[in-house]
């Protein structure tokens, strides 16, 4: 049995026409079920609904032979131990640094400044300020992030960004961008050895319908 997980939410959404193309589409809806493997339309593959953080983990460890998840995810957390061998094309947007509408950009974000700097993404954003000779606290939070320069908590915020109607909204404006993210297919490297006559076509099937949308 192949097993491929998969995180529920807006990736999912976008995911599910490259399942049913792949010929591995779950059996039932994944957003209603309480079920956290769901057998797929194929009786050797079934999928795995976990947390996109957890997806990379699953994968590296061998929980899941393959993954759906976003290269914004795989930067942070590192490819270690895991074959990346297709980008999907879905799930489009940019890690981007942001803040609020008055922050003096000319005048804080210059070489020797200090920041507060609120993300989940403390590897990315702490590679990215140190690049810019900028001394960034790090304050690690998981959601609303937009909050936290209204709040005073932080000065700038490192986080996803698709369209900034979110930013706008809460009187933050994008600065700069830092990387552009895109959903990736990843596959363990001991199940590819393992498993070659079967996972080597699920990933020029993915290929193939990257290619075709």
């Amino acid at each position: 049995m192949i097993t491929v997980a998969l995180s529920k939410g807006r990736i999912l959404g976008e995911a599910l026409p490259l399942l049913n193309a792949v010929g591995i589409a779950p059996s039932e809806d994944p957003e209603k079920t309480r079920r956290l493997v769901v057998p797929s339309l194929r009786q050797d593959v079934q999928l795995l609904l976990v947390r996109a953080s957890d997806v990379p983990t699953y994968v590296r460890y061998g929980g899941a032979d393959l993954g759906l998840v976003g290269s914004d995810v795989l930067q942070e957390q590192g490819l270690e131990g895991l074959y990346q061998p297709v980008d999907l094309g879905i799930g489009r947007c940019r890690l981007s640094l942001a803040a609020a509408k008055n922050f003096d950009v000319h005048r804080q974000l210059v070489a020797g400044s200090r920041l507060r700097v609120a993300t989940k993404y403390t590897r990315l954003a702490r590679d990215y300020f140190s690049a810019q000779g900028i001394h960034a606290d790090l304050i690690k939070l998981y959601g609303s992030m937009e909050l936290a320069p209204i709040m005073g908590l932080a000065d700038v915020i490192v986080d996803l960004v698709s369209t900034g109607a979110t930013l706008a909204a809460n009187g933050l404006v994008e600065i700069a961008p830092i990387a552009d993210v895109s959903s990736r297919l990843v596959v363990n490297q001991a199940s590819l050895k393992l498993h070659q006559a079967t996972i080597v076509p699920l990933i020029q099937a993915f290929e193939a319908a990257t290619h075709s949308t």
